[in-house]
Parts: C-alpha cells; sequence; structure tokens
C-alpha cells in the first residue's frame, strides 16, 4: 500500500465568531462554499475557496472542542493545515512507522463528509497537521 501527497487541502483559522470571520472574507473578496456543522468535532466550519485549496474558517459549538481550547490560549488565528492524500490510511501508518505521534489512530469524518486525521504538532516542528482524504 503506498500514498501520495496531493496538495494542500486547506489552512484551518480559528475564529471567535464564525459570521463576523465570514464577513471579513467576503470583503476580502472570498466566496462562501458552505457553512456546517461538523458535530464530532464540535465546530461550525466555513470553506472559502482559494484557487486549488481552500481557507477553513473554525468557530467552536462547545467549550470543550479543540477550537474552542485553542482559541483560549493562542486566540484566533491559523490553528492547522490539512494536506490532501490519495490514502489517509497509508499515511497514518507512514507517520507511525516514522515515529510521529499521532492524534487519530484511524480516520475520523471531518468536514464535507472527507475522512480526516491528525499528527501531532510535538512531532511536526509545532504545526498541527491533518491528513485529508478525497
Amino acid at each position: 500500500m503506498s500514498f501520495e501527497i496531493r496538495k494542500i487541502d486547506h489552512i484551518g483559522i480559528a475564529v471567535k465568531s464564525l459570521d463576523e470571520a465570514v464577513e471579513l472574507y467576503r470583503k476580502l473578496g472570498f466566496e462562501v462554499k458552505d457553512i456546517e456543522e461538523v458535530p464530532e468535532q464540535k465546530v461550525r466550519v466555513a470553506m472559502l475557496p482559494a484557487g486549488e485549496s481552500k481557507i477553513e474558517l473554525l468557530e467552536a459549538t462547545s467549550p470543550e472542542s479543540a477550537i474552542a481550547k485553542h482559541v483560549e490560549k493562542r486566540g484566533e488565528g491559523i490553528q492547522h493545515i490539512a494536506i490532501n492524500v490519495s490514502n489517509i490510511e497509508e499515511a497514518i501508518e507512514n507517520a507511525k512507522r516514522n515515529g510521529l505521534q499521532v492524534i487519530d489512530e484511524k480516520p475520523r469524518i471531518g468536514a464535507g463528509g472527507k475522512k480526516v486525521a491528525f499528527v501531532h504538532p510535538k512531532s511536526t516542528k509545532g504545526v498541527l497537521l491533518e491528513f485529508v482524504e478525497g
């Protein structure tokens, strides 16, 4: 089994208010592709196309969510970088084989119904890295 890194899928930005952030990005010329709630991750998400990639605006729907904790600890701003891969299971196994700490041993469902998995920032020089398949 093997996998291919295809592109930067999106850059995730943690925000306090999704509505305010969407309005700001519209003023910058971005169009909102869609807004959805991802209950498993306790977030509301807006996807903004940017060429072949996207900007993902994330608002917490619960104080226990990773986004709420990020905003509380670090404020609003870039929360993660997502890499589109051809085979997420193999990307996870490759990371583990190479000594990286994965947050997700198995993929879960993220925004847009895509399979996602995260690699801990302790393993990636302080960057929360997300694999996305699809």
